[in-house]
């Protein structure tokens, strides 16, 4: 600051160069140069001096970084160091980040090497941290090799009846944007929806027609009377050896047998699959082993049959909802726990 009042001093506009080649200084010129060198010579007495003066540098130096809110928005002015300019940052806190913030200050001046943000305390502040957060504190901006104290002004908080009249104004245009717009959204989502359904039908049409599944069922069902056929064909041979050739007495080990054979089987089972010998479950494992057989040897897309039948799923159920215009404001959350 001594140094700009200085080259203000000497440097004045009121100077001329004569003709003769010296240069040369107006009445006006002297009077301008007077008055501002005895207001530095006050101003630097005012600075190192022991005792109080009115004025200071700071009276002529101001702060570097400064900021106000214009039309709700805080507004950053800060002197960019290549040219030592004054420059505004107009904010958006709930949106603008730190870092958003230091970009832009880096992309005003390319000069600007160093641009960061530190607490009070010294800790340095994420760039993505929130403009709103960082203004409620003093912070310390660092350019280059100059740190910048900076303390926020307090934004006048809006009374409890003022904001409760916002959010009641809020809730009105809302309630009129749904009544003026809602049905013609909602006949133009059914209608998409709509399209969207044939389109996945269309798709999904020529992948049912190979009718892989029903041959897959088909032969699980085949397998599970052939089981119960050869169970009751086990029985009927026991109970014909037991009471018509043999008695019990020499049967009693050969069912014994048969029985931790058995048991072996389902401890086999599980080893092999990872699973308990569950009908329902052993039911559905032979089905996919028969329809991922059948699928591979007509090169059917299961991965695409799979998501065509969740998209279709997924569409009618959008349908489903859209067409019961009470539901159209619960969450889907809700709508599930009514259902």
């Amino acid at each position: 600051c001594l140094l700009t009042l200085l080259r203000q001093a000497l440097l004045c506009p009121c100077c001329r160069w004569g003709t003769g080649g010296t240069r040369e200084l107006g009445e006006a010129g002297k009077e301008r140069l007077t008055a501002r060198w005895c207001h530095l010579m006050v101003s630097i007495h005012g600075k190192f001096s022991p005792f109080p003066s009115v004025s200071t540098l700071s009276f002529f130096c101001p702060p570097e970084v400064t900021i106000n809110y214009r039309h709700g928005l805080p507004v950053i002015t800060l002197t960019l160091p290549t040219r030592n300019e004054r420059c505004q940052f107009t904010l958006k806190p709930v949106v603008t980040t730190v870092g958003a913030f230091l970009q832009d200050v880096q992309r005003e001046d390319k000069g600007i090497e160093r641009a960061e943000v530190f607490a009070a305390d010294g800790s340095k502040v994420s760039d993505a941290t929130l403009m709103e957060v960082l203004l409620m504190n003093d912070f310390k901006l660092v350019i280059n090799n100059t740190a910048h104290s900076v303390s926020p002004p307090v934004k006048d908080q809006l009374s409890s009846e003022h904001a409760t009249e916002m959010e009641d104004i809020k809730s009105l245009v809302h309630r009129l944007f749904v009544a003026l717009h809602l049905e013609e959204h909602q006949i133009r989502k059914e209608r998409e929806l709509l399209q969207k359904l044939d389109h996945l039908k269309g798709e999904l049409l020529p992948l049912e027609q190979a009718r892989i599944m029903d041959s897959a069922d088909a032969k699980t069902s085949r397998l599970l009377w052939v089981g119960l056929a050869l169970m009751s064909t086990q029985g009927g041979a026991l109970a014909w050896l037991t009471w018509w050739v043999y008695s019990w007495d020499i049967m009693e080990p050969v069912t014994y047998f048969i029985t931790y054979g058995s048991a072996m089987a389902f401890y086999a089972y599980f080893v092999l699959t990872k699973q308990d010998y569950i009908y329902p479950l052993a039911k559905d494992r032979q089905f996919l082993h028969y329809f991922y057989r059948k699928s591979k040897k007509q090169r059917f897309n299961v991965e695409r049959y799979n998501k065509l039948k969740d998209d279709v799923a997924q569409a009618e159920e959008s349908l489903r909802r859209l067409r019961q215009p009470l539901r159209l404001r619960l969450p889907i959350q809700e709508i599930r726990d009514k259902d």
